[in-house]
């Protein structure tokens, strides 16, 4: 196949990396080719059929007051929905539901299908072409015989696919997931870019046949009577929602890893890839873990008519024939059929320090990495780094400029700014604690703290800027309401509502039952309007001091340091010092200080060096 053609942005691959980064630069205006080898991969869930959880919520919330697709695709083909943390603080609370995977890659696809701008090129990407240290396009197989595509922007979205090479015991096949080959060529190409690469890895648990298990024996796990919308432009979840099912690992089940330990490619040295701490093989929770009797597993239904059931928590590497006495090892399921055994893959990675903010490579201008190519696991990471990403490539092709989103922003920059200050030992998973101001970035205020950026930079459309303003209008009405309503405590004294809602005993329910307070609540959007108005009373002085601090911070986020500025002939930096940072090239002060390993007085040194 010859030939060639232009875009201004070309999106590799139809992840939910590559989703979000096609969808965030077509609506800027681009034309965009999205280069994926089929349509039924698009927004694919390999491993869990699930969305969210805590931290990644937030993550999903912001891509959506964005203006992305991920928050939408889900509450259209959610089946199971829970409000994670709802006994705890606010900052903490984040939804997570259970998808039907088949369609939700449905619906993602036709949502892209539906979307001017976007051109679909079925063909695997051997080279990007690089030209003056600027991106001009990309090879398609077979590199040299094959089709040319311009570009003036590129966002690779490889996921495992880059030298990917999956593991069931000794079995090992080149692949990037079960089933789909691995992109060789492409790895070399950006390889030769001479970007600082590492290998890490990831894995599944085996499926089961729904109908050779009995459920009855086991503990249902079910969720919430009212689910909690992902997207602020979704009213309510009406749907059907399954359930699903919890049991326990025994000390039978840890007693055969053991037994079969030397037989598990992440004890034998068959991989060296390094694995999630946080999502953990069972290999690893047993050995790691000798004093645990017992795990958690939770039995998932990949659909509604799905015949595959997740082993929530059973992620292994075992020898196929191990995986299946491991499954009937669980009580309860001593008859249960396995259809496909759980595996692990192994896949390069460019260490994200080589990425600016705006997750373009400073070697290659308009070269943008988002995904797990970046170092980090899961689909909402994934998703947050691809719409920034699109953006990014959006205005680098229209010669705008770039969209960066800073820590006290959003969970969207504490996961750029995290990668690309700290890079990545281990796949990088997002948590609440990873943000300092977290209190302030919650999943209630996501449309009030980035919807006005969203729509500033393009990506917000009318119908979606109409609500945010009605819903913006009625936070600040409701404010007021709570500054200048009055109503008289238990010891008589009379007050105005904010000062009593500051009290833990008072809550806004209460005040609105007696009376002394009416809200202005648009249907659909109760718990959201009532949400943002409670928490913002309750902490307002720890929101102030928050203020504070991220003001202070500012300051030094304000001052840049020159992309040329050498740390080699400094007084008073150590050699470790100087190495860091050069790897880094932080832009500003304030990322100058958050480099492991660089003091206070060497962030002082540099700001004395670089002037006012």
């Amino acid at each position: 196949m010859g030939g060639s053609a232009r875009f201004d942005v070309i999106v590799i691959g139809a992840g939910h990396a590559g989703v979000e980064a096609a969808w965030a630069a077509s609506r800027l205006g681009c034309r965009v080719g999205l280069c994926t080898l089929s349509e039924a991969t698009v927004g694919h869930m390999p491993c869990n059929p699930a969305i969210g959880g805590t931290a990644k919520g937030h993550l999903v919330r912001e891509i959506d007051a964005l203006g992305g697709l991920m928050g939408l695709a889900i509450d259209a083909t959610g089946i199971q929905f829970k409000l994670l943390n709802r006994s705890r603080g606010p900052a903490v609370r984040s939804p997570r539901a259970q998808a039907d995977k088949r369609l939700y890659g449905r619906w993602v696809a036709e949502a892209l299908q539906g979307q001017p701008g976007i051109e679909w090129i079925f063909g695997r990407v051997g080279r990007v072409v690089v030209e003056r240290n600027r991106i001009a396009g990309v090879d398609l197989e077979p590199v040299g015989r094959g089709m040319r595509l311009a570009a003036r922007a590129v966002v690779v979205t490889a996921g495992t696919f880059l030298n990917g090479l999956v593991h069931i015991g000794p079995v090992q096949r080149p692949a990037g997931r079960a089933g789909e080959p691995p992109s060789r060529l492409l790895a070399e190409s950006l390889k030769a870019l001479g970007l600082r690469w590492g290998r890490l890895k990831t894995g599944t648990p085996p499926r089961l046949d729904r109908a050779s298990i009995q459920f009855s024996r086991f503990e249902e796990a079910r969720g919430d009577d009212t689910p909690v919308p992902f997207s602020f432009l979704t009213n309510r979840i009406d749907r059907p929602q399954i359930v699903c099912h919890q049991l326990h690992t025994t000390a039978a089940v840890h007693d055969l890893v053991r037994a079969h330990i030397g037989e598990s490619p992440l004890y034998n040295g068959q991989i060296t890839g390094i694995g999630p701490r946080y999502c953990p093989s069972l290999e690893d929770k047993v050995m790691r873990f000798p004093d645990r009797e017992r795990h958690q597993v939770l039995l998932e239904p990949e659909g509604l008519a799905s015949e595959e059931i997740y082993v929530n928590g059973f992620s292994m590497s075992l020898p196929a024939a191990v995986q299946e006495s491991l499954v009937h090892a669980l009580p309860g399921l001593e008859g249960a059929v396995m259809r496909r055994p759980g595996y692990a893959v192994e896949y390069d990675f460019v260490q994200p320090t080589e990425l600016t903010r705006t997750y373009e490579t400073r070697t290659v201008a308009g070269l943008f990495l988002a995904g797990q190519v970046n170092g980090t696991s899961g689909y909402e990471e994934a998703a947050a780094q691809g719409i920034v990403a699109g953006i990014n490539a959006a205005q680098r092709a229209r010669e705008q400029p770039p969209f960066v989103v800073h820590r006290d922003e959003a969970y969207l920059g504490v996961l750029a700014d995290d990668l690309t200050t700290r890079g990545c030992l281990e796949p990088y998973r997002m948590f609440t604690s990873r943000a300092e101001h977290r209190l302030r970035l919650r999943i209630d205020n996501a449309d009030l703290r980035l919807t006005a950026r969203g729509r500033a930079v393009g990506l917000v459309g009318e119908g979606r800027w109409r609500r945010f303003e009605a819903r913006r209008d009625r936070f600040e009405r409701n404010m007021d309401a709570v500054r200048t309503s009055k109503m008289t405590g238990d010891d008589g004294r009379r007050a105005s509502v904010a000062h009593f809602l500051r009290r833990p005993e008072t809550t806004l329910a209460d005040v609105t039952a007696s009376g002394a307070l009416v809200l202005d609540v648009a249907p659909g959007e109760e718990a959201t309007d009532c949400w943002s108005v409670e928490t913002t009373c309750k902490y307002r002085g720890y929101l102030e001091r928050e203020d504070a601090v991220i003001e202070r911070s500012r300051r030094q986020e304000s001052r840049r340091i020159p992309p040329a500025f050498t740390y080699q002939e400094m007084p008073g930096l150590s050699a470790e010092m100087v190495e860091r940072l050069s790897a880094v090239r932080p832009e500003t002060l304030g990322q100058a200080a958050r480099v492991p390993g660089v003091t206070p007085a060497a962030v002082a040194l540099i700001g004395a060096r670089i002037g006012a």
